[in-house]
């Protein structure tokens, strides 16, 4: 009875079970139905990445009802606002790019479904779905017809902390357990005494090592067995794919040494191998969770929010808030938790989130989700949860603010390890046949030692570990990168731009003058009023300067980026910014200065005596030597004599530039062949941070996180930013030499391998070594490099 294989999930089916449907076999109505509905919306591409990828999709019936009550479905939302629901589905089905395929374009089986991005490592599924059109439940429904049901526990949205997978601890005690033991049965028959007892129990102690060996090398080792095999699979060639090979090679000539009374086989080296590559795979794992770890929990990340506590206004950091805190948001500043609005009807925008830029009303008492961002004047909240690092950076991360940058490094890593695998299955080929017409016995040997020494581990990994470590370092050291390809950027820059006002002056409080009519307390209280919905460094500043004053609700607050603020305080209309922009003459002096309006009539201005950051001099005077200053502000041209007393010689200042000049500046600069990194303070500075190369975003006590910035600097790090360049110079340093190591070690590892100097287990012992000796190389260097001029 002839078998065919199902073209969807690929399951055997005999020929009297078979459906056909479009010339094609099913095992079931079930496959059928989804091949249908792939080829009725034109998906059938999900069958050319990979042979019969699917599975069978089960009848869930009654299963997901629970799902109708609206509060179990927004338990399990991640955000959940008017016409945008977001939930995180976990798939366990989700094992190729087919999966990957097809989930990414749900949006063409359901109109309600606006996007869905899958995170394969999680095997997880990020929904963006309409509930107007479609529900929770029904978008759980339709992946669960397509094979890709999810599993979903309310226990483990109750609790976020995800089980460990103690998987490989298991198969690496196995591994240790047969190897121990099976070295310690073959001792004797490694010197070859002619004992009694080993001369006639000589069988049974083989075949007891025989058993022994077998839970090594059918559990121990079979994730490189399904790795090798799926890789095959799908048309690459990875390292799995050698090692596997070796390993299957030893287990069947020690089979056959057994069976044919040859010898005692390899059972020895073959335990070995898997323990030694099993530990070294735990190394690498504990290595990048601890990476991991430091990165979303410990390295300080520099955003303040403003807490209120017992009527005043205290900036504490982002960590410290937890649930029952009393927050101030002020207009652009970015909602950093769960929380309820306690004020009025505010305006948020969710583009953080969403990528969609229309923003949601919400009054007193709604619930506000982190990553939203406050437009117009001040709202207040209170904290439902702690604040989730970890999330924030994930935000930061979204692909929508990512930048086209050449990843070097990576590339040629990947390039590496693609001809590989390849080339060293040619040389294990060929030094097999040349020995085999010598001595078989150094044949295999040979063959197997040299597809386990060879190993490109070491090479891939030193990129990846080295930029991990100094992520950690940098934001230990308060400067905290969005993500890996951000250093090696920073190590390709020549010209950096710094924006001036609360970049390279203080937001601290430094000399104002007033000039203007007499302020009573009434008129105090309108601009104190309006300053606080205000970020602008120039807001802030007068606004810690000015004295106390009653706070009063402010209606239609507009900041014009660049211009200056409005609104309208019981019925008069306050207008605070440049002389332009309140209707009147600009200052023939070329101060920096704020001017006031009340009601379009004219009562002041203030003026700022600049206070310019410690140690500023001696930053440019250091980074001049090996990179191209210019400065862009603003201001008019009131302290550029103040700001050349400051800089080198030669320096660019360039002063009165709006926010879109700001970004012409640099894309001109970027046209001439140069690597920017613009340091701005992350609100006038938006455009021009984006399009740089490198945008470095400078916080000070206040909570601007714009997602176009590639790092936060706290401004009390500020003197140290010629230390961090270099720092990202020598980690690409460290990088190269790393590489240099790991090319030594497999041309050395190869010499000896293929000339038959190297037995499989010395190959097995070495080869994790090596990785471990790679990694320990990148830390310790990066670690040397980061106490160095700090």
């Amino acid at each position: 009875m002839s078998t065919q294989y199902c073209f969807h999930c690929g399951l055997g089916v005999e020929k009297k079970q078979e459906i056909t449907f479009d010339e094609k076999i099913f095992c079931c109505s079930g496959c059928k139905t989804v091949y249908e509905i792939f080829s009725r919306n034109g998906l059938t591409d999900y069958y050319s990445f990979e042979k019969s990828p699917g599975s069978t999709p089960a009848y869930s019936g009654r299963k997901f009802d629970f799902l109708d009550n609206a509060d179990i479905a927004n338990r399990l939302l991640d955000f959940n606002e008017q016409g945008t629901h977001i939930v995180s589905l976990y798939v366990p089905h989700i094992h190729c790019s087919s999966c990957v395929w097809i989930l990414e374009n749900l949006n063409r089986l359901n109109g309600g479904i606006v996007s869905s991005q899958v995170n394969f490592h999680e095997k997880k599924v990020r929904i963006i779905f309409n509930p107007d059109v479609v529900s929770l439940k029904e978008v759980v429904l339709l992946i669960s017809s397509i094979g890709y049901e999810p599993y979903i526990s309310l226990d483990n949205y109750n609790n976020t902390k995800k089980p460990a997978d103690r998987s490989l601890l298991y198969k690496l005690g196995v591994a240790f357990f047969c190897f121990g033991n099976i070295m310690l049965l073959s001792f004797p028959e490694y010197f070859e005494e002619n004992d009694f007892w080993l001369n006639n129990y000589r069988g049974f102690f083989r075949w007891l090592v025989f058993a022994l060996a077998l839970p090594s090398f059918l559990y121990s080792a079979s994730g490189y067995y399904v790795s090798a095999f799926k890789s095959i699979r799908a048309g690459l060639l990875t390292i799995d794919i050698p090692i596997a090979l070796g390993i299957v090679v030893m287990f069947v000539r020690s089979t056959a040494d057994i069976v044919f009374g040859y010898g005692q086989g390899f059972f020895d080296s073959l335990t070995g191998l898997v323990f030694f590559m099993l530990l070294g795979k735990l190394f690498q794992q504990k290595t990048y969770n601890f990476l991991s770890f430091e990165r979303d929990f410990k390295s300080y990340f520099p955003i303040a929010v403003t807490k209120i506590t017992g009527g005043t206004e205290v900036a504490v950091p982002v960590y410290d808030v937890v649930a029952g805190d009393r927050l101030l948001i002020r207009n652009s500043e970015l909602i950093p938790v769960d929380g309820i609005l306690i004020s009025g009807s505010s305006s948020i925008d969710y583009s953080f989130v969403t990528g969609e830029a229309e923003p949601i009303t919400k009054k007193e008492g709604d619930k506000i989700y982190a990553g939203g961002r406050q437009m117009g004047s001040v709202a207040e909240m209170e904290v439902l949860n702690t604040v989730s690092q970890s999330y924030l950076t994930q935000l930061w991360s979204n692909e929508v603010f990512a930048k086209k940058a050449a990843r070097g490094y990576k590339t040629l890593t990947d390039t590496i390890s693609r001809y590989f695998t390849p080339l060293l299955l040619l040389v294990a080929l060929v030094s097999f046949v040349i020995w085999v017409f010598i001595d078989v016995t150094t044949a295999f040997n040979v063959f197997t030692a040299v597809l386990i020494v060879a190993c490109p581990c070491a090479l891939a990994l030193s990129a990846p570990f080295t930029l991990g470590n100094v992520l950690r370092i940098m934001g230990k050291r308060k400067l905290y990168l969005k993500n890996a390809t951000v250093i090696e950027q920073m190590a390709k820059v020549d010209t950096i731009v710094f924006d001036k006002t609360g970049t390279i002056t203080t937001n601290k409080k430094s000399e104002i003058d007033y000039e203007g009519m007499p302020i009573d307390s009434k008129q105090m209280s309108f601009i104190k009023s309006l300053l606080r919905g205000s970020n602008h460094p120039l807001s802030r500043r007068l606004y810690d300067f000015l004295p106390d004053a009653a706070l009063l609700p402010v209606d239609d607050f507009k900041e014009i980026s660049g211009k200056g603020l409005q609104g309208v305080i019981d019925g008069f209309s306050i207008k605070i910014g440049s002389a332009v922009f309140v209707g009147e003459t600009p200052d023939t002096t070329l101060h920096t200065s704020v001017y006031i309006t009340i009601n379009r009539n004219y009562l002041g201005r203030y003026i700022f005596n600049n206070q310019y950051r410690e140690g500023l001099a001696a930053l440019f005077a250091q980074i001049s030597r090996s990179y191209t200053i210019k400065i862009l502000s603003g201001d008019n041209e009131g302290e550029r004599t103040l700001l050349q007393s400051i800089v080198p010689p030669g320096t660019e200042l360039v002063f009165n530039q709006k926010p879109e000049q700001k970004l012409a500046f640099i894309e001109k600069l970027q046209q001439q062949g140069k690597n920017v990194m613009m340091v701005g303070d992350g609100l006038n500075d938006a455009g021009a941070l984006a399009q740089s190369n490198v945008g470095i975003s400078i916080s000070e006590d206040i909570n601007v996180f714009s997602p176009a910035c590639d790092g936060i600097l706290d401004a009390s790090q500020f003197k140290k930013l010629g230390w961090f360049l270099r720092f990202s110079k020598n980690t690409i340093r460290t990088i190269k030499m790393s590489f240099t190591l790991s090319l030594l070690y497999n041309v050395v590892g190869l010499s000896f391998a293929v000339t038959g100097k190297l037995e499989p287990l010395v190959a097995a012992i070495i080869m994790p070594l090596s990785t471990v000796t790679i990694i320990s190389f990148v830390t310790l260097m990066s670690n040397y490099f980061s106490r160095r001029s700090y």
